[in-house]
């Protein structure tokens, strides 16, 4: 089974210049004027333009917003240099949560993007996950 990753923002045009700065994404399809296609990672990821304060969803009442907000759903990003990778991620508008912490397994960022959404950074040590698995 293939899974696609979709994330609401207000600007597609400003989110496309982060996702391809930061990540190094690449545009692909478009789909009408709202929507674009982000590759280059294990799977793609789609920019869905929305503006704020649309309906999130029918049922629960919600509208989005840009502001940070939490969701139990993130993404984490595996970089060989996470002091570059946060640095580029701050130049391009991202705000870093926490100063980058070090554990057994590697180090860690969590940061959020410009459109709310929360994210990491993960840079493995030694033997990663592996350090800490039973």
């Amino acid at each position: 089974m293939d899974f696609l990753v979709n994330l609401d923002v207000d600007d597609l045009g400003r989110a496309e210049r982060f996702y391809s700065r930061v990540f190094g994404l690449k545009p692909g399809r478009r789909l009408g004027d709202g929507s674009l296609e982000m590759l280059g990672g294990p799977t793609p990821i789609w920019l869905l333009q929305k503006p704020a304060g649309s309906p999130a969803s029918g049922t629960m009442g919600e509208t989005r917003r840009y502001g940070r907000h939490w969701t139990p759903v993130h993404l984490d990003f595996v970089t060989a240099d996470i002091d570059a990778a946060v640095a580029t991620a701050l130049e391009a508008g991202a705000a870093l949560e926490q100063p980058v912490s070090t554990h057994a397994w590697g180090r860690l960022a969590l940061m959020a993007d410009p459109f709310g959404h929360g994210y990491c950074f993960l840079q493995f040590l030694g033997r990663g996950y592996d350090e800490i698995a039973e």
